[in-house]
């Protein structure tokens, strides 16, 4: 017999709203960044770049955002996280494709089961993540 189970997954519409409220907070910030929403399994659902914005920060974005769905955290926690961990896994887990150690990257946490998350990359490490943080709560999600 086939088991299955349902997932949640962030819905298009809320996607790009917390994409939207996210570039309204960096507007206010005077900063220019890229913003990108993907669902639980780090696929892009929404995307947001801002005139000016870095080009490399496009992919950073939507890397913040997928590491961010792949572990259920935000990337603003990998330093202290890595630090429990050998020096094994804390030099290789960096050098992973698309793996991102560092502020802007929140997932999106829906009555306590992963959604999605959410990727910011333009602003210092501290702006991207209360960009990202700006656009979470334009859905009720706080982070």
């Amino acid at each position: 017999m086939a088991h299955s189970m349902v997932q949640r997954n962030i819905g298009c519409e809320a996607a790009a709203a917390v994409a939207q409220a996210a570039v309204a907070a960096a507007r206010e910030q005077g900063a220019r960044i890229n913003v990108a929403v993907v669902d639980r399994a780090g696929l892009l659902c929404a995307f947001l770049r801002m005139p000016d914005a870095p080009l490399h920060s496009i992919d950073i974005a939507i890397d913040k955002a997928y590491t961010a769905a792949s572990f259920g955290l935000a990337t603003s926690r990998w330093t202290e996280v890595l630090a429990e961990h050998s020096s094994a896994v804390r030099q290789g887990l960096v050098q992973r494709p698309r793996f991102v150690a560092f502020g802007g990257g929140l997932p999106i946490v829906d009555n306590g089961e992963l959604a999605g998350a959410v990727g910011v990359s333009g602003g210092s490490e501290a702006q991207d993540e209360e960009i990202a943080k700006a656009g979470l709560a334009a859905i009720g999600m706080n982070k």
